[in-house]
């Protein structure tokens, strides 16, 4: 476990940066509506990392900017984007069945809440005026071999949002391997809730605030 005490809390994109960094070499992947969009600005061409985007389409590139952008070439969350090389299109349904069928390496997702135990609470926090909109993140997280969470860590109330268990309407089941926040990077196993990495605070600061039991923290 890394303790960076001189750096943080992060940016989006520096937690950006930091997903982009752990994804495998050759993985296939979707990066959710929201914060995860920006990890497509943060992988290396020698990654060879291949974006899919739920509404149809294959090596997606980073953002658009620009003259570079095609109002008929967005991604799931209508922000304009750019095509790599090889880049191929096709139906929704088509786009839904390798979701589904197990074709994504990963998956980078917002949240509301996730728990200790990898469930994921992202599309509802069932409050009366809340629309709710789950789209194709059940589809991603089920699917995904590996689900990687963007999240702040404290909601605006300061309540955590990684949590024992979540209270928002699920998502997935145990399905979270990764969290990646502006205050550390967690890991979720079969032996509990792993910190690999803090930005401007340590260990022992996060278990106090933290009603979940982090790996190698005092008790």
């Amino acid at each position: 476990m890394i303790e960076h005490t001189d750096q943080g809390p992060l940016d989006r994109d520096g937690m950006a940066r930091l997903v982009a960094r752990d994804i495998p070499t050759g993985s296939f992947v979707n990066l959710g509506i929201g914060q995860p969009t920006r990890v497509a600005d943060f992988l290396a061409p020698e990654q060879q990392v291949v974006l899919h985007t739920e509404n149809g389409m294959l090596g997606m590139g980073p953002e658009a900017h620009g003259d570079a952008i095609d109002p008929d070439l967005i991604n799931a969350g209508k922000i304009p984007v750019t095509e790599l090389p090889g880049a191929s299109y096709f139906h929704h349904a088509d786009s839904f069945a390798m979701m589904r069928g197990g074709h994504l390496d990963v998956c980078v997702l917002g949240a509301f809440q996730v728990a200790a135990n990898g469930d994921l609470a992202n599309w509802h926090t069932g409050a009366p005026d809340a629309i709710p909109a789950v789209g194709g993140a059940m589809d991603l997280a089920t699917g995904a071999k590996d689900v990687f969470v963007m999240m702040t860590l404290f909601a605006k109330d300061g309540s955590a949002k990684l949590v024992k268990e979540c209270s928002y309407p699920l998502t997935g089941l145990g399905c979270v391997s990764r969290v990646y926040t502006e205050q550390a990077i967690f890991h979720l196993t079969a032996d509990g809730v792993v910190v690999a990495e803090t930005f401007g605070t340590t260990l022992e600061e996060l278990a106090q605030r933290l009603d979940v039991p982090l790996a190698g923290a005092p008790q």
